[in-house]
């Protein structure tokens, strides 16, 4: 979704009426939509989302086809969508993070939550990943990730997966007892 794709064929210098002008030039491009439908001339919506390059150009060169003759033609991205990604739980700011294709993974995710809190388990964070009616579960283990450099830690994420970090009944001492001795002390210094 939101990937921006050029599209050239080989005779038609305007990308077959596909024109477009943006902030960095007019060129041949088409966007795909939320609903992972892009709008093309002759055809109308063709869904491209989840398709590899090689397969949207052969869908495009058959719907194209059955209208016009199509010598050879290219697809490239010029520019992908950003990727949405809820992080849940116990980190520093919850909430749906934008994401671009190249940090698309585990560490980066909680990374822009601004990490995991002191009640964060760390050895315990879930990715959930829907698909279709089905919720898949994994778990994964981050302190593996950074001390042992163990990769398979470090899943990469999907439009949409939400990462959810457990909150463990270990006690802060900075949090839970602190304050107590504080209080204690403060109290005995107003008494003696």
């Amino acid at each position: 979704k939101y990937d921006q794709l050029d599209i050239f064929i080989v005779g038609f210098s305007d990308g077959m009426g596909i024109s477009t002008t943006t902030s960095q030039g007019s060129g041949n491009s088409i966007m795909i939509g939320p609903d992972g439908y892009a709008q093309l001339p002759y055809v109308g919506a063709v869904k491209l989302a989840g398709l590899t390059i090689s397969e949207a150009t052969a869908l495009l060169t058959d719907a194209l086809g059955e209208y016009i003759k199509i010598p050879s033609m290219s697809v490239m991205i010029k520019s992908y969508g950003p990727r949405k990604v809820y992080v849940m739980g116990a980190v520093s700011s919850p909430g749906i993070k934008e994401m671009s294709i190249d940090s698309l993974n585990v560490f980066a995710a909680l990374s822009a939550a601004g990490g995991v809190n002191n009640r964060g388990r760390i050895k315990h964070v879930q990715v959930l990943r829907s698909i279709g009616d089905t919720m898949y579960y994994k778990e994964v283990n981050m302190d593996s990730f950074v001390k042992k450099h163990d990769m398979v830690q470090n899943l990469a994420l999907q439009d949409g997966d939400i990462v959810y970090v457990p909150e463990s009944n270990k006690i802060v001492f900075s949090e839970d007892i602190m304050p107590y001795i504080s209080g204690w002390a403060l109290y005995k210094s107003i008494t003696n």
